[in-house]
């Protein structure tokens, strides 16, 4: 039986958001965190259709690529964040 989980305590609640995240949190810190996370999402949903059929099994699929999908946008974004900043080329005349 799924009993109801009660209310945070609305001093947890701002703007109708559940979670924050801290403003000092480094650009990369947070991308590497979003990279982590579509790696698990990806492997529930595949774990997930291997126990189910039908349509709930495509869903599953389907959510897993995404993440998968979402993850190289991530994994390409953290690689421009390693990249030196090229050299200005002077401006010919």
């Amino acid at each position: 039986m799924i009993k109801p989980i009660p209310n945070p305590p609305r001093s947890t609640i701002r703007n109708g958001q559940l979670f924050t995240v801290s403003p000092d949190i480094h650009t990369e810190s947070l991308l590497a965190n979003a990279f982590e996370d579509l790696l698990s999402i990806s492997a529930i949903a595949a774990d997930l259709a291997d126990h189910v059929e039908g349509r709930s099994r495509s869903v599953s699929l389907a959510i897993s690529r995404m993440a998968d999908g979402v993850h190289l946008l991530v994994e390409r974004a953290l690689d421009h964040i390693d990249l030196p900043t090229p050299p200005q080329q002077p401006a010919t005349t």
